[in-house]
């Protein structure tokens, strides 16, 4: 199968079950196509996008409650399958990216498919199925800034996931806390393979920078607003995921040094 074939059936089919399956034959890119920039993804009726307004997750302090909790996981499955998607987006977007980048991408991709299902898994276990809560699209917003490889890596390996270095380590505790091991064996699975998705952004990160270019200087210059260093971090910064993923010293003091605001209040 070719990985674009695999790439368009994961993001534009609305069968759950067929976009988090991984492929049933090896995957070949000798055909990567022309690049193809879907506006949002193929999804069930009942996990399309709502306001965020309406979709929002609980904060994981709401762990101990029965009721919040499986909207919290569910929560994070929906961020799971949005990565999902949008890797596989990427796939279609970059079709002339180094074939080692695009080997990188899928195999990131099958990560999140498996991470969705695992946190899936722990919504049913506590008497839900996802897509019985609204779900956001926040992620999936900021794709029409994706113009090439970089702004894709340094948005979602860099901002996003790096930001979840901080918030599993914080959500698998508040898990141990609320006395659920087994959601909190699956964050910090997810937070071990986050490490390598940072690692996999940082690497390319210095092959596509320009050569007199810092690392944080090209991070920021291809992060499209409302992104900001603050949105790579959690409200409680730890950088030994980051130092286990490769990124170098000043990066990691620059990063947590940035402090994360409260939003304005709106008038009125």
């Amino acid at each position: 199968m070719e990985i674009r074939t695999f790439a368009r059936t994961v993001l534009e089919t609305e069968d759950l079950a067929v976009k988090l399956a991984p492929p049933r034959e090896e995957l070949t890119d000798e055909e990567p196509g022309p690049a193809y920039r879907a506006a949002e993804p193929g999804r069930p009726a009942n996990l399309r996008f709502a306001p965020r307004s309406k979709a929002d997750t609980p904060s994981i302090l709401g762990m101990p409650d029965p009721a919040q909790r499986p909207r919290i996981l569910h929560g994070f499955a929906n961020h799971e399958l949005q990565a999902t998607e949008l890797f596989a987006w990427a796939l279609l977007a970059f079709p002339d990216a180094p074939p080692a980048f695009r080997r990188g991408l899928v195999h990131i991709l099958q990560d999140e498919q498996r991470h969705t299902r695992m946190y899936i898994a722990r919504v049913e276990d506590h008497g839900h199925r996802f897509g019985d809560f609204p779900v956001n699209g926040y992620f999936w917003k900021k794709a029409p800034h994706f113009l090439e490889p970089l702004d894709f890596i340094c948005a979602m390996s860099l901002t996003f996931e790096n930001a979840n270095l901080d918030h599993t380590v914080d959500a698998a505790a508040a898990a141990r806390r609320a006395g659920d091991p087994k959601s909190a064996l699956v964050i910090d699975q997810i937070h071990r393979d986050e490490i390598e998705h940072v690692r996999f952004g940082w690497t390319w990160l210095q092959v596509f920078k320009k050569e007199d270019e810092s690392a944080w200087e090209a991070w920021r210059s291809h992060l499209a607003f409302p992104l900001i260093p603050e949105k790579a971090r959690g409200k409680r910064f730890y950088p030994a995921g980051r130092e286990a993923a490769g990124i170098d010293d000043e990066f990691i003091r620059r990063l947590e040094k940035s402090v994360l605001l409260p939003p304005l209040r709106k008038k009125g």
